[in-house]
């Protein structure tokens, strides 16, 4: 089998220690290097060649943002997974400009780092679910408002109508509740609504941001 390269970049040193022993577990993935600051994750990233870099926002001289830019010009086949404390749009939509495939919540399950791990290593887009809770919520608002008029056309009426649940915060739990069907099919109706709004693309993603004036073109 051939593992993920990992390069781990973090300030703080239990940090990584945790996410070590946590990655090192499983049987498709290997740790080719840490970082603590940003000049040292640009420096390793060229060096050590990683699938996958494991990047936290806030470090002690550049930013996680601008290191992960850096990188992406250099590097463009190491796909980036920032693992961060800030959940606001902002952050997460300068990241993805930046070049990152994924953003997962340091709160976050460690089954959700992993599933953005290998997602990023396949070359797609890991959106956790907060993330999309919070575009979900603000597509729906544009279309009642009519800025995204015939948009959902191609949204079947069940699709509809576990956006419409989405975007009021429910969990897949409780619509599955509400509708009468599994919380697994209602997952698998998310992921559909994802892909035919073009919100799993990086790309599709960068774009919606600089239409709402999160990020600037």
């Amino acid at each position: 089998m051939e593992k993920i390269k990992l390069l781990l970049v973090d300030d703080h040193a239990v940090v990584r220690s945790g996410l070590r022993m946590l990655l090192e577990t499983q049987p498709d993935v290997t740790i080719a290097g840490e970082a603590e600051n940003g000049a040292d994750a640009i420096s390793l990233a060229r060096q050590l060649s990683p699938d996958v870099i494991v990047m936290d926002i806030t470090l002690p001289d550049i930013s996680g943002i601008e290191a992960t830019r850096r990188i992406h010009e250099t590097c463009p086949n190491a796909a980036i997974v920032a693992l961060t404390i800030h959940e606001d749009e902002q952050y997460f939509f300068e990241m993805l400009a930046a070049g990152a495939s994924g953003y997962v919540p340091k709160r976050a399950a460690p089954e959700d780092l992993l599933t953005a791990i290998r997602a990023a290593h396949r070359g797609e887009v890991f959106l956790h679910p907060t993330m999309a809770k919070a575009l979900v919520k603000d597509f729906v608002s544009r279309v009642e408002n009519g800025k995204a008029a015939g948009v959902m056309d191609g949204l079947t009426d069940r699709e509809r109508e576990v956006l419409k649940h989405l975007a009021e915060g429910a969990s897949n739990q409780d619509i599955a509740d509400v509708l009468g069907i599994s919380a697994n099919t209602v997952a698998r109706h998310r992921e559909n609504i994802m892909q035919k709004l073009n919100l799993h693309s990086r790309a599709e993603l960068v774009k919606y941001a600089i239409r709402k004036g999160l990020i600037e073109a």
